[in-house]
């Protein structure tokens, strides 16, 4: 019985039964952002916990049948099966993103390429929500511009599925625009955020410069005539966040706080990543917008991963949102990664 396995499998139900009972203290419970936390890790420890379990009642059967004449068949099978369980165990326990789970703010502009560029990110923002459609993932567009898109994904694990897509997407094809039939190179930025919960980004009201004005259509003509649009500063940042697209005051303040939140809760991580530069500069990717982290190649039907080397021959299948399989090889090479 290997000793570090039964050390972890001891920490698990340790830490799971320690959990547990913090979620049922009263002051726990009555203590929002505590009780958020404690309920995510114990979330997160609900499987590990179930492995633990499932080795110790392998391990029993297992000196059972070492021990019984009738059951020694049965010991390959049984020896098999716990190696099975400590390798789902390490990976299980290997150390995770806490915002994983989370849902996503994504941020998508045109970036080098002009006409083309909007085109672009207009290409990519579609095949990002074809993709959360896909994953059964609920959408929500938060704000669109000529050049520019943010939306809302909300899903269980948004986040552990969106942040791959973070970074700059390259595109090598003939643009609409072109009448000589070169290809053009152009880009799109990906921006993907955690989406915070008010508990975990407190935002002081005096921190704040909030400025109201009419929202205005293409062409700068006035839409509505109320000061509906707001643009929100956060002081001590220096962060703007305008909305316009929705009818109310109210309603665009409200989607403005959402995406300042996140983009706060962000500047926090990256404050954090930055302590552990050591750590990050192994991670598959940072998801900085200022990354190129794949290709689209139009005439030679390639979209290629530049962080996992991954080149798939299937670009409009890709551009419809057939993103799965880079997705998992990314999360396959993280877990590799975290477990060296």
């Amino acid at each position: 019985m290997a000793e570090g396995i039964e050390k972890l499998v001891d920490e698990v139900e340790r830490s799971y039964g320690e959990m547990q009972e913090r979620m049922s203290d009263p002051a726990v419970y009555n203590d929002h952002r505590q009780a958020a936390e404690i309920g995510r890790k114990l979330k997160e420890l609900e499987q590990p916990n179930r492995l633990a379990r499932d080795w110790r009642a392998t391990q029993d059967d297992l000196v059972a049948a070492r021990g019984d004449g009738d059951l020694q068949e049965l010991v390959p099978e049984l020896e098999q099966r716990i190696d099975s369980i400590e390798d789902e165990l390490r990976l299980a326990m290997a150390p995770r993103d806490p915002a994983d789970e989370k849902d996503v703010i994504v941020e998508v502009r045109g970036a080098a390429g002009g006409e083309e560029a909007s085109l672009w990110a207009a290409d990519v923002r579609r095949m990002l929500q074809r993709y959360a459609e896909r994953r059964r993932f609920k959408t929500e567009t938060l704000e669109e511009g000529e050049n520019e898109a943010t939306f809302a994904v909300k899903g269980d694990g948004a986040f552990s599925v969106f942040k791959w897509e973070g970074g700059t997407h390259r595109v090598q094809r003939v643009p609409v625009t072109e009448s000589q039939g070169r290809i053009h190179t152009s880009t799109a930025t990906v921006a993907v955020m955690p989406e915070a919960e008010e508990v975990e980004v407190e935002i002081d009201e005096n921190d704040l410069k909030i400025d109201v004005y009419r929202s205005t259509g293409p062409g700068g003509q006035s839409v509505n005539t109320t000061d509906s649009a707001v643009r929100i500063t956060h002081l001590p940042t220096g962060l703007v966040v305008a909305m316009q697209d929705e009818k109310s005051q109210l309603q665009n303040r409200q989607k403005a706080m959402r995406v300042l939140r996140a983009r706060l809760y962000e500047l926090e991580r990256e404050r954090q990543r930055a302590e552990q530069d050591a750590a990050r500069r192994s991670q598959v990717g940072s998801g900085e917008r200022a990354e190129k982290i794949r290709t689209y190649n139009y005439p030679e039907n390639r979209v290629t991963d530049h962080r996992i080397k991954l080149t798939v021959h299937r670009l409009e299948q890709v551009l419809d949102g057939e993103l799965t399989e880079f997705t998992e090889a990314l999360q396959d090479e993280e877990r590799r990664r975290a477990l060296e």
